[in-house]
């Protein structure tokens, strides 16, 4: 009886793919030998008057995707070309023309006997400016913010980059995001950020970072992206003070929000009322299209309180 009786196999855990196995599959499909070719017919097709498939997935919101689009999204984001944009530094280095410098000069003239020797020069330093995030990772914002990950990824391979999610609860996710396999890094991001998809507040968040992060991630006068919609759930002048804070103690704040990127956007929530005042630059980030014009952005001269709609592109440089 137990023979013939039907037993169901026993349920293992599957183990999660590891990082880099998608990517490794592709590659070995790709090399597959592929089959004699069919013959087809030949078709003209009048490609006049149509937008390209690049052209649609670059003005597509990232809440619309489907998942195929959204991979090749992620993909997207990690090849954007980065902003050049360099600053000078307190450091300097070595130069032929520029200021004195007296410590080497004394250093070159004390090898040579203490004899007279040609004055050694040093000019400021430029290096890229680091960057710190804070993404918002409530419900409405999810999608946009999982999405920005990857760009912040790939800045942070040519300059220093601090991160941080906020939602009910501000997390910090630097460290995360420094592994070199983008999938481990955004694995990792999502275990330490245990309030994604949850509820806003917007206004504590910044208290918090202002009171325990920003002397130790503000140095070197960087650039802050803050990327939330703006819809704040908690009531009082809290947000709006802390955004003050925020504001004088950086170089630049660039506030990045999806709603700027609908045609009917207007500035009537109390959230947002608060925010705008203490920002430098209001830009959308629905789409890749409007993340390409936030590279070209970085580099520009700092604006205050400028909103950028994704429908004047042309006109924001």
């Amino acid at each position: 009886m137990q023979i013939l009786s039907p037993v169901a196999p026993p349920r293992t855990p599957q183990e999660p793919p590891k990082s880099g196995a998608r990517r490794v599959s592709d590659a070995m499909r790709d090399q597959a030998p592929a089959s004699a070719p069919k013959a087809m017919e030949e078709v003209e097709i009048d490609a006049r008057l149509t937008m390209s498939e690049r052209e649609i997935l670059k003005a597509k919101d990232f809440q619309q995707m489907t998942a195929e689009e959204l991979a090749l999204a992620r993909k997207a984001l990690r090849r954007l070309a980065l902003p050049q944009d360099r600053v000078p530094v307190r450091r300097t280095k070595s130069a032929s023309t520029g200021r004195i410098d007296p410590r080497r000069t004394m250093r070159q003239s004390m090898r040579a006997g203490g004899q007279m020797i040609r004055l050694a020069m040093k000019e400021p330093r430029l290096e890229h400016p680091p960057v710190v995030a804070l993404l918002d990772i409530s419900g409405s914002m999810a999608t946009y913010s999982r999405l920005f990950l990857h760009f912040l990824h790939a800045l942070g391979e040519t300059r220093r980059v601090s991160a941080f999610t906020f939602g009910t609860r501000l997390t910090n996710i630097t460290r995360a995001l420094r592994h070199r396999d983008p999938d481990d890094a955004l694995a990792e991001c999502g275990t330490m950020a245990r309030d994604w998809s949850g509820g806003t507040r917007i206004g504590a968040s910044l208290e918090r970072f202002n009171r325990d992060w920003s002397r130790r991630v503000l140095s070197g006068n960087p650039l802050v992206l803050l990327v939330t919609d703006g819809l704040e759930r908690d009531e009082g002048d809290l947000l709006a003070k802390e955004a003050d804070r925020l504001q004088r103690s950086c170089r630049r704040l660039v506030w990045l929000n999806p709603l700027l990127g609908y045609e009917g956007f207007e500035a009537k929530a109390r959230g947002i009322k608060a925010l705008l005042p203490h920002v430098d630059e209001f830009r959308s980030s629905h789409s890749l299209g409007a993340i390409e014009d936030l590279c070209a952005a970085l580099a520009a001269r700092p604006t205050r309180a400028r909103m950028i709609r994704p429908a004047a592109r042309e006109h924001a440089a």
